[in-house]
């Protein structure tokens, strides 16, 4: 592996630093489909030690506190509000290769809609004005507290030892839904022995992540239209810790990168399920005979 380098510049004047806002909610998800193409093309580059690597990311020194000398502070201006997982391994600004004022991010393990996250997307929608088009729920690969939620379902006798525990417990239990609705999918597809296979856990835990990411983005997306945001749209993607990716399952195709829209209907939900079952990736897991005992390495919440 070779050197790779991520540098933010700006001159100190400004000029010819700034890279202009994307005008609607489509353009904010190219520029973060991009950025996250950038990002993972760069470690690939340094993984196959092809010479080293170098991103360089335009920033407004106005942005970082510099020349601001006794102007009022910068206003908040992303384009794009992320909900994120509070997993340490999911950089988001690296991730979509932005820099500081670009995104709003709101992180929390398993990236669920609890109140604090609910109120803290809201003030984006009411306060940032007219720069916010877009806001992305992003899941990751082997989440800890999804795979908590799993292990409960697959082992209600683990949730004992959660009842001490309250806010771990509520997390879990946010996602319990999520947990069973996927399970029966699962085994409305392939059969019920599917639970039966070595690989069977993983590949639960993957389509959770998934599931709760278009989830989330789903209901955000109606109480945008409830809020009267008009033009903000709702987006979802899976971060994929070992290959540096954003990957989003759809209905209609299911090996398509990058970020996507969430289904509009119960419907919608079920071609989603399908197309994310029928995926080369959960396909891959429940044929993996050793699928379960690597998962079993899974960090927790």
């Amino acid at each position: 592996m070779n050197a790779f380098e991520i540098a933010y510049r700006c001159e100190s004047d400004g000029a010819g630093t700034l890279r202009a806002h994307p005008a609607d909610a489509e353009d904010a998800r190219k520029r973060l489909d991009a950025g996250s193409r950038a990002f993972a093309d760069l470690l690939r580059i340094s993984e196959a030690g092809a010479g080293s690597a170098r991103r360089v990311i335009p920033i407004d020194p106005r942005d970082l506190g510099l020349s601001v000398s006794g102007a009022a502070a910068t206003m908040q201006r992303p384009f794009a509000a992320v909900l994120g997982c509070a997993d340490a391994r999911v950089p988001v600004e690296l991730i979509f290769n932005e820099g500081p004022n670009d995104l709003f991010v709101v992180r929390v393990a398993g990236n669920t809609l609890g109140e604090d996250v609910r109120g803290s997307l809201k003030y984006a929608l009411g306060h940032l004005g007219e720069s916010l088009k877009l806001i992305v729920v992003l899941g990751h690969s082997g989440c800890g507290a999804v795979t908590a939620a799993v292990d409960v379902y697959l082992d209600p006798a683990g949730y004992l030892a959660l009842t001490t525990k309250y806010s771990i417990r509520a997390l879990v239990d946010r996602l319990q839904v999520v947990v069973q609705g996927s399970a029966g999918r699962m085994a409305a597809v392939f059969g019920r022995d599917v639970a039966n296979r070595p690989g069977y856990r993983a590949a639960l835990i993957e389509v959770v992540v998934a599931t709760n990411a278009a989830l989330a983005a789903y209901t955000l997306q109606r109480e945008i239209a409830s809020e009267a945001a008009h033009g903000v749209r709702a987006a979802y993607g899976v971060y994929l810790l070992n290959e540096r990716a954003v990957w989003a399952p759809r209905c209609g195709s299911d090996e398509v990168p990058g970020l996507a829209e969430p289904p509009d209907d119960a419907a919608g939900f079920v071609e989603f399920g399908d197309a994310l079952l029928r995926s080369s990736r959960i396909l891959g897991l429940l044929a993996d005979e050793g699928a379960g005992e690597r998962d079993a390495r899974t960090d927790e919440p």
